[in-house]
Parts: C-alpha cells; sequence; structure tokens
C-alpha cells in the first residue's frame, strides 16, 4: 500500500503536521483550535509585563477583543487564577467573590464575563510570560471543568514553543550585534542611523510575537550648536562622545543606543509605560552630569501599533520639551 503515495505526496501530508518554530504561530493555532473545539465568546494568549496584562493572539467571537488590549494586572481574573485564589476553570464567575473586583473592571471595558478558564504560560525558568484564557458572556454547566486538563495541556505546549523560540531569537541578536562598520557612527561608537533603522526593522516582528514592553526615546542634545560656535568643532565632536558615553552607561545591556547625526539620539528602552517618566528623568540627570543637557521625548511601543507610531510619538514629544525648555531659559 506504500506504493500508492510518492514521495510528493508524503511532503505534502507531511508540511500539515509540521510543528511551529514561532510562538505566535503556536499561540494563533492553539486558540483557532479552541475557538473551535471548546466555542467560548473569546480566547486569547496575552503577555502579562511592566505591570499590564496585553492580548497578543486572540480568537473572539462576542467581544471584539484584538491584540494590543490591555489592563492593569491588579485589575485582572488571570492575576487571581495565577495565585491560586480562585480556579482555572470558572464556569459562573458569581461563585466566586474575589472575582467582583476584576468582572467590574472588565465590564468597565465594555468585557462583561460570566464564565472564564485561564492557565499561565511560563518562561525558561518558570517566571510567568502570560496566559491562556477563555470569556464567556453567560455562565457554563458546572461540567466544563472537565477541559482543565487540555488547557494545561495546550498551554505547557506553548511555553516549550516559547522556551524553544526564545532561545532561537536571544541566538540571533548575539549575532546581529555584532554590527558591520556600515551600520556603526564612527565618531561615538554607537548604531548610525542605518543601524537604528535596521535594527527596529529586524525587532518589529519579534516585538509584536513576545509583546514585550518597551519605549521608543529620543534625544536632541541642547548645547552642541553653541559649543561649535564658540569652541570649534573638535570640542564638539568630544561633547558628543561624552553624551554617548553618558548614555551608554545609563543604558540596559541589548537595548539599543544610537546617533541619527548631529546631536540627535534614540534608543529603545526595555521598561513599560508606568517607568517611561522615571527613564526620561534619570536619562537627563545623566546627560546633566556630563555637561550635555539634552531635551528628551518617549513614548511605549503597542503591540498593534509597533515602533514607527512609538517613534513618530516620542519625536513629537522631545520637540515639545525643548521648546518648554527654550521657553524656561529664556524667562530665566
Amino acid at each position: 500500500m506504500g506504493d500508492d503515495v510518492d514521495n510528493g505526496d508524503e511532503n505534502l501530508l507531511l508540511t500539515d503536521v509540521l510543528p511551529p518554530r514561532a510562538f505566535d504561530q503556536a499561540c494563533r493555532m492553539v486558540v483557532d483550535y479552541l475557538g473551535e473545539a471548546v466555542p467560548l465568546g473569546a480566547w486569547a494568549v496575552t503577555r502579562v509585563a511592566a505591570g499590564r496584562q496585553t492580548v497578543l493572539v486572540a480568537r473572539d467571537r462576542d467581544y471584539g477583543l484584538q491584540p494590543g488590549v490591555e489592563q492593569r494586572w491588579t485589575e485582572a481574573m488571570c492575576r487571581t487564577m495565577v495565585t491560586g485564589e480562585t480556579p482555572r476553570v470558572v464556569p459562573d464567575v458569581a461563585a466566586h467573590p474575589q472575582l467582583a473586583g476584576p468582572v467590574a473592571s472588565a465590564a468597565a471595558m465594555e468585557f462583561p464575563i460570566a464564565a472564564y478558564v485561564g492557565t499561565p504560560i511560563v518562561q525558561p525558568g518558570g517566571a510567568l510570560f502570560g496566559t491562556l484564557l477563555g470569556l464567556n458572556r453567560r455562565p457554563m454547566e458546572p461540567g466544563f471543568v472537565e477541559h482543565e486538563g487540555l488547557l494545561d495541556l495546550l498551554s505547557s505546549l506553548l511555553s516549550s514553543v516559547l522556551e524553544a523560540d526564545t532561545t532561537s531569537v536571544e541566538s540571533a541578536r548575539e549575532l546581529e550585534r555584532a554590527v558591520s562598520d556600515a551600520e556603526t557612527d564612527q565618531l561615538t561608537g554607537l548604531l548610525n542611523r542605518r543601524g537604528w533603522t535596521r535594527w527596529l526593522e529586524r525587532e518589529e516582528e519579534r516585538f509584536r510575537r513576545f509583546g514585550d514592553p518597551a519605549c521608543v526615546v529620543m534625544m536632541d542634545l541642547d548645547g552642541l550648536k553653541t559649543v561649535n560656535d564658540t569652541q570649534g568643532h573638535d570640542a564638539g565632536d568630544r561633547y558628543l562622545r561624552r553624551a554617548a558615553d553618558a548614555l551608554r552607561r545609563a543604558t540596559r545591556h541589548g537595548d539599543p543606543l544610537a546617533r541619527l547625526g548631529g546631536d540627535e539620539f534614540a534608543m529603545v528602552a526595555t521598561v513599560g509605560p508606568d517607568d517611561a517618566g522615571p527613564l526620561v528623568r534619570r536619562l537627563q540627570a545623566v546627560l546633566d552630569e556630563a555637561g550635555t543637557p539634552c531635551s528628551v521625548g518617549v513614548a511605549a511601543v503597542g503591540v498593534a501599533t509597533g515602533f514607527s507610531e512609538a517613534v513618530s510619538e516620542a519625536d513629537a514629544a522631545m520637540y515639545s520639551d525643548k521648546r518648554a525648555r527654550k521657553g524656561s531659559a529664556a524667562r530665566s
């Protein structure tokens, strides 16, 4: 009977059962399967980071749940599941008083929830990455708890794919950090505009896949023109190198830092929106201490909008800061 299937047909059949290599692909397969096998109002995979729970992938029928939808982790229903305060499968949320707050928070976001299922997705090492969850507008029958084993199995599989994909991505990043001369600013040793653009292009898909918290920071030195005009361009070059060294000391390993040209610098910081303000204040303090004061703008990177919108928002915020600083200096 084996002679009836040639190698071409075998290859086509095997393609259908190839395991997913990318985490987002595996997430999509899982929520699509659950949407058919266990039909609820919505199924989703979320990321928990920087105090927020953010939807990465969704299969939605009733809620309009989309990638990028987020809420504070302290108000999330999944938090009580992760801490063990509530079960992983809740056919009727009214039976659990601990869920009253999260249910009210979800209702305020126009997500009325009467039944909930959830299970953790963990990173290599056991830290929480996010959750696989399902929501329904109406309570389910008590026998719905029989699906807990299936959910745990699928979340375990997602954790395994996450580990493999994370390892692959980190290996690729290490290779990419050895950038060519064409992508390096010769004066400061930072990424140049070409290197910055290529980094954003490479990381765009990865960021959307994992939903890591990130903010784009745009910076413009306030005093370079004065230094060039009064002390010469050699002094201006030293001024730029001093600013670059200060920024390098204040930047986390792996966060890209670039000089885009002239007195303009940029970075992507792996922090969430709540830490953006303290980050700006810290960078300005470091640059002030180095004698290279700087106007700064910051914007959070959204799963749905990506880096390009964050760059535009941070650039606009930086110019607003520069105008405010000039106005303040003129008044004083």
